[in-house]
């Protein structure tokens, strides 16, 4: 498995990334790169906006591309997306999704990901963040119309993509149809397509409800064979049962709740070969956090031998 710093907070002194996971700017940018090549990642993940979001030129994207392809940190993978089986959303969505692809095929990136979130459908269903009993957008209210929708769109991009040598992964994530193994499983099914596959995000299934739909055993088992790409987090969990709610507190991989010896020994036997991509801390000093991350994962890859 090759390591992927799909990087959450990009403030590094002095640029403070005020708006949005921004990569830092002007000077600070090669000294922040070197900080993360150091560390020992293979490349690294940006969202769409990084690379000049829905009206990106080419020459743009590339000129950013081989300022990290020069720190040896190349841009392997685009974050982009959205729902798009809710009217109000799925066109714009559409288009960010199809945006990435394009930007994807000039700079060589491999994979884009992209997340089906989806806002309320109108503010009596919003059900907050997370750690409720219920969550807007999710698998257990959606319609097989929803998925049905989803998975034509999902096929017609795929085979876009898959002819520039770029493949789409559906991350599995909160106030999604696709938020669990099953819903997953589901919509890959009806999408049918050598170019579309699931990134299993182990931390979104844990920290969606009050309670977790599944254990992230059960969801690393079911959907190791059908991934292409994984972003990997960790949280733990403190359970309110008299207010039927959970809190969830980002830690780095070895202090969390999720088990990532198993994870990665699961990935692995499925022959799984694609980025283990770090999801960086959001808060704090980040690197020092995410090399405690990367240091744990790269000794569970030593003993297992991958």
């Amino acid at each position: 498995m090759k390591m992927c710093y799909a990087f959450r907070r990009g403030t590094f002194y002095p640029f403070d990334a005020k708006e949005g996971w921004q990569v830092p700017t002007g000077k600070t940018r090669a000294k922040y790169l070197r900080r993360v090549q150091e560390i020992g990642f293979d490349g690294i993940e940006l969202g769409l906006e990084s690379l000049g979001g829905a009206d990106a030129s080419q020459s743009q994207a590339m000129e950013l591309a081989k300022e990290l392809e020069s720190s040896g940190v190349p841009c392997v993978a685009i974050r982009a997306g959205g729902g798009l089986c809710q009217q109000n959303v799925a066109d714009q969505n559409r288009k960010r999704l199809e945006k990435a692809v394009e930007v994807a095929s000039w700079i060589g990136a491999e994979v884009v990901n992209t997340a089906l979130g989806t806002p309320p459908r109108n503010p009596q269903l919003n059900t907050g963040p997370t750690g409720a009993p219920e969550a807007h957008g999710s698998s257990q209210m959606a319609t097989q119309e929803d998925y049905v929708n989803t998975a034509r769109v999902l096929r017609e991009i795929g085979e876009v993509a898959g002819s520039s040598g770029v493949n789409i992964t559906i991350e599995v994530h909160q106030h999604s149809i696709a938020d669990n193994s099953w819903s997953t499983l589901h919509l890959l099914e009806l999408t049918d397509s050598p170019y579309v596959f699931a990134n299993p995000d182990l931390g979104n299934v844990y920290w969606n409800y009050d309670v977790p739909e599944e254990t992230s055993e059960e969801c690393i088992t079911a959907l190791a064979s059908k991934s292409k790409y994984w972003h990997c987090k960790s949280l733990y969990r403190v359970y309110v049962p008299e207010i039927d709610h959970s809190y969830y507190v980002r830690v780095p991989l070895p202090d969390g709740d999720i088990d990532y010896s198993f994870a990665i020994s699961a990935m692995a036997e499925a022959g799984y070969d694609g980025y283990f991509a770090i999801e960086g801390a959001n808060t704090g000093d980040q690197l020092y956090k995410d090399k405690i991350s990367f240091d744990y994962v790269k000794g569970i890859m030593s003993e297992l031998g991958v």
